[in-house]
């Protein structure tokens, strides 16, 4: 007899970095926020579904580099919560497999209970810190690296210098993507220098997002995504971001490098 599926009940639940909270939305999913802020949303239903705008602007880039949904990727993602963009990948590539780290461990442990996330070796959560646990992995080792991960609004400092960087890029196959999801604000100012300090350490990168996020008109996210390699820039992707219920805009080549204005970020010195 087949197991039955989890049943979330809404509420506020203490966990290792402050208090997670579960709604039930409108349209039948889940809205997970951390300490506030929004961090992910499910619906038990539809694993097929991603609500967050990002999330899908990631995703059309994944699926224009790999357009063949038996291709058997491997991911890992730093930032996990409810681990609603590693369900959508294990779905649409069945024999992907995919690394989810999250640094808090009561939130992996309520994420697995909450919802029927696929188990490993589709699916393994690992908890830790996103750095420790890039740098001890073997060198090309993995197709896409997804860099989500927040304290609030805001990138933890050591995932955004370039020695962080050089990690990532040591760990994907020649060819692969590294994914940043990028907080900013009106400003851009720390957007620009996660771009200049991507773009120090890959070849390529391409940018995603609003555009009026690009012109400064509002605050939220850009999508880089980066490379040693060809990146997805094709007219489906540019199709299919345009007909998002939240259009966007692909900035790549010379734009996307002069985007990337911004002081270039180190490890801090040693005392």
């Amino acid at each position: 007899m087949a197991a039955s599926r989890p049943t979330p009940e809404p509420g506020v639940f203490d966990i290792s970095t402050g208090t997670a909270e579960l709604v039930h939305s409108v349209d039948g999913g889940w809205l997970l926020s951390i300490n506030g802020a929004q961090s992910s949303h499910i619906d038990p239903d539809r694993p097929d579904q991603l609500d967050f705008e990002y999330m899908r602007q990631a995703s059309a880039a994944i699926a224009d580099k790999y357009r063949d949904p038996a291709t058997p990727l491997r991911v890992l993602h730093l930032g996990a919560a409810a681990c609603a963009l590693p369900r959508y990948l294990s779905h649409v590539y069945p024999q992907s497999r995919h690394v989810a780290v999250e640094i808090d461990a009561e939130l992996a442990r309520l994420a697995r209970e909450w919802f029927d996330l696929p188990r490993a070796p589709r699916l393994r959560i690992r908890v830790g810190d996103a750095r420790e646990v890039t740098e001890s992995l073997r060198e090309q080792t993995r197709d896409v690296v997804v860099r989500d991960a927040f304290s609030g609004s805001v990138t933890p400092e050591h995932l955004t210098t370039v020695e962080f960087t050089r990690a990532v890029q040591r760990v994907l196959v020649p060819g692969g993507l590294y994914i940043a999801n990028c907080g900013g604000r009106r400003d851009l100012a720390s957007v620009r220098s996660e771009v200049s300090t991507i773009a120090d350490v890959f070849a390529n990168v391409e940018l995603i997002s609003d555009p009026a996020m690009f012109k400064g008109r509002r605050s939220g996210n850009v999508v880089v995504v980066a490379g040693d390699g060809a990146l997805p820039d094709s007219a489906d992707l540019e199709r299919a971001l345009r007909s998002d219920p939240e259009p966007s805009r692909l900035m790549t080549g010379r734009d996307a490098t002069a985007f990337g204005s911004g002081k270039v970020r180190h490890d801090e010195s040693p005392a």
